[in-house]
């Protein structure tokens, strides 16, 4: 199966003669990436990531490959005949869990968001964040290859969002493809692979600074181990940097927000790493270093 997910030549109208929304758009995904697609309003973001989730179909060009997707669209609906848990349920077996399995990932997400307590109220009586919470939890429980977020950091607490974030690390680092769109330029600025900026019906790279993982907050983790132990693919795997500064002590620098996912791969490795120290660091902008060297 072919888990890298292609757009060529994508185009998107709006009916069947109406004006394009979106037209020659060429797009990999591979396992694995971080991508962040920008842009104003009304230029076709949400309707690039529908054709990525296949909910829509392209006008023309081709989208290929059949990675395990899951979606959290940018208006979820509410009036549903389920509880909350009900719904994560039902929807965990149409994602091929046995019911016993679908339901405690159920709770467990719920608990993750903070949202235990609502579990058997009906959907309908949910507040909006509430709401949000059931959205993101049903595209994670079933571990999907390639997750598609739309604004779903949109009606979060300040504790479901931080939780997003390591949710969306630890899927990363499993080897899962995470696009999304958000209206806070911050959201995972340092850890994501590659922007795209939607304008005038077209797909473009950004190449600026803010795209690139070793920009934005980061963290050090100095650990020590058995002299020629390997550190953790998964925490390797997210680090922007790692050196050995000596025999079985390693420092890695990796995205403040991906710490968690580095710390707990360290931790329960067998036998686990010692960690010595986490310090945050924050780079500095390029002009205020180059403003303090005068």
């Amino acid at each position: 199966m072919q888990r890298d997910l292609r757009l060529d030549n994508v185009g998107r109208r709006y009916g069947l003669r109406g004006p394009w929304v979106l037209r020659g758009i060429h797009l990999t995904v591979p396992p694995g990436a971080l991508i962040r697609i920008e842009g104003p309003n009304g230029t076709g973001k949400s309707t690039l990531l529908r054709l990525l989730a296949r909910i829509d179909a392209p006008s023309e060009g081709r989208v290929s490959g059949a990675p395990r997707t899951a979606y959290v669209p940018e208006r979820f609906p509410t009036a549903l005949p389920f509880t909350a848990l009900g719904y994560l349920t039902h929807l965990g077996t149409v994602h091929g869990l046995s019911r016993p399995a679908a339901t405690r990932a159920a709770l467990e997400w719920l608990d993750r968001f903070g949202a235990a307590a609502y579990a058997r109220t009906p959907m309908a009586q949910l507040s909006k964040g509430s709401s949000q919470k059931v959205a993101v939890a049903q595209a994670l429980l079933a571990d999907p290859e390639l997750l598609v977020l739309d604004e779903a950091w949109t009606g979060l607490d300040a504790d479901a969002r931080a939780e997003l974030e390591r949710a969306v690390a630890e899927r990363t680092a499993a080897g899962t493809a995470v696009v999304f769109v958000d209206h806070d330029p911050r959201r995972l600025a340092g850890a994501r692979d590659a922007t795209y900026t939607v304008h005038d019906g077209g797909l473009n790279r950004r190449t600026e600074q803010t795209a690139s993982p070793h920009n934005g907050p980061h963290t050090t983790v100095v650990v020590q181990g058995r002299s020629g132990a390997t550190l953790p693919a998964e925490a390797l795997r997210i680090a922007t940097g790692a050196d050995e500064t000596a025999p079985g002590t390693h420092r890695l620098t990796v995205p403040a927000s991906h710490s968690d996912v580095v710390l707990r791969a360290l931790l329960t490795t067998r036998p686990p790493w010692h960690v010595v120290s986490v310090s945050r660091e924050t780079p500095v902008p390029f002009e205020a270093e180059a403003e303090s060297r005068r």
